[in-house]
């Protein structure tokens, strides 16, 4: 059965090698689609992805939530020695990381290619994908993941929720 937040916000693997995983963003990153997004994202993150290329081409609305969604992120891969990069990011969700000064700690880059040949050549998967099958990143687990990253110890979500 899909939920609501499943219509809103569609997360596909595209590229992988060790410790990188390269996913594409569409749709909306909001309120709505954030238990969705932290499910999925601690998947990949809890199976040992510490280098995240966001190709985010089709995400069409991000509002402040899913920023700081984005930021919770970009701090729990920090912690991880690890580092988050958008990909390809349109004028509104440029916009929107501009004014809120988030561009000095999410990089931002032009292509998925330009943001892996930020990373040592070792980690980088091959770009363009050369499989015609998506990679096998679970994109949910049945087991408990660490969830501190979801809790008040991380300033980017909203204090009190209930995980």
């Amino acid at each position: 059965m899909r939920s609501r937040e499943d219509d809103r916000l569609a997360i596909t693997p595209l590229a992988v090698k060790d410790e990188c995983a390269v996913l594409r963003f569409s749709g909306e990153l909001d309120r709505a689609s954030e238990e969705f997004y932290l499910d999925r994202i601690g998947a990949v993150v809890a199976s040992g992805y510490r280098y995240l290329v966001l190709d985010v081409t089709a995400l069409v609305f991000c509002d402040s939530r899913g920023l700081n969604c984005l930021l919770a992120l970009r701090w729990l891969l920090h912690r991880r020695e690890g580092r988050l990069m958008l990909a390809c990011v349109g004028r509104r969700l440029a916009s929107v990381l501009a004014l809120t000064g988030s561009t000095e700690v999410l990089p931002v880059h032009t292509s998925v290619s330009e943001a892996l040949r930020s990373l040592p050549a070792e980690q980088r998967p091959d770009w363009p994908p050369t499989g015609e099958t998506h990679p096998g990143i679970p994109l949910h687990s049945p087991e408990p993941l660490e969830t501190s990253w979801q809790r008040e110890d991380n300033p980017h979500l909203p204090p009190g929720r209930d995980r």
